[in-house]
């Protein structure tokens, strides 16, 4: 009996140093582990690489691992939220657009933590949960759209760009309480960025304008996501 149970308990060790080997390699890979309270973490990290691969020493967040894992959060049966982490630099405007269109078209419950920084595009992502934390000493910077590369001095060139500046406005203002006329005031204003249009906004300055709901850390944040679950939860039964 003894022998059966020892027996038992190697192959235990077995398939939890396995699991364990999995999760690292799925926070290596992707960012992203599973939770306790069936809890997904999602961490978006540096600069968000959209159709072009950057340079292999950059930190990224790749849009084509992105989407895939947010859509089988959506079908998972076993994973009741998501809680995001962002310290980004910004990046690609379509990659970034769609995966901040994919999180905010998620049913489940769904909160986001700025926490270095959630710069340019990474913006619209932090803003597309349904509740929003910044740590004090997070910064969001909100400027205008860049393009790198042979650029034609056309009007159509100029319409293309507010074009883009115009969805980022939108989707921002729709899914946050800052108002859209104050946004672009904030992405044209020339005094704060000595050699660029923007502002740099700081943990409460960020709240105070209406971008993120509260400041906070990782315990407010999965409180907090906590509580949407057991919301969502009582509006099923």
């Amino acid at each position: 009996m003894g022998m059966i149970n020892e027996e038992r308990d190697e192959k235990q060790r077995e398939r939890d140093l396995e699991a364990e080997k999995e999760q690292r390699e799925a926070i290596k890979e992707t960012g992203d582990i599973a939770l306790d309270r069936k809890i997904h973490l999602l961490s978006v990290i540096g600069e968000i690489e959209g159709h072009e691969c950057l340079p292999g020493n950059s930190k990224t967040t790749k849009y084509e691992h992105v989407l895939p894992k947010l859509a089988a959060i959506e079908d998972s049966s076993e994973i009741d939220g998501l809680l995001i982490l962002l310290n980004t630099v910004g990046g690609d405007v379509e990659a970034g657009l769609a995966i901040a269109e994919m999180i905010a078209s998620i049913s489940k419950p769904t909160v986001s933590l700025v926490l270095g920084g959630s710069h340019s595009i990474g913006v619209p992502i932090a803003v597309s949960t349904d509740y929003s934390f910044i740590v004090k000493t997070g910064t969001m910077v909100i400027h205008p759209v860049r393009m790198s590369g042979t650029v034609i001095g056309a009007p159509q060139t100029y319409d293309y760009f507010r074009q883009m500046q115009d969805r980022i406005l939108g989707f921002i203002a729709d899914h946050s309480n800052a108002e859209r006329g104050r946004l672009e005031e904030l992405m044209l204003d020339t005094g704060m960025l000595t050699k660029d249009l923007g502002t740099i906004l700081v943990g409460k300055d960020a709240v105070e304008e209406g971008l993120i709901d509260e400041v906070g850390g990782i315990s407010d944040a999965l409180t907090k996501l906590g509580e949407l679950i057991q919301e969502s939860k009582h509006k099923t039964e």
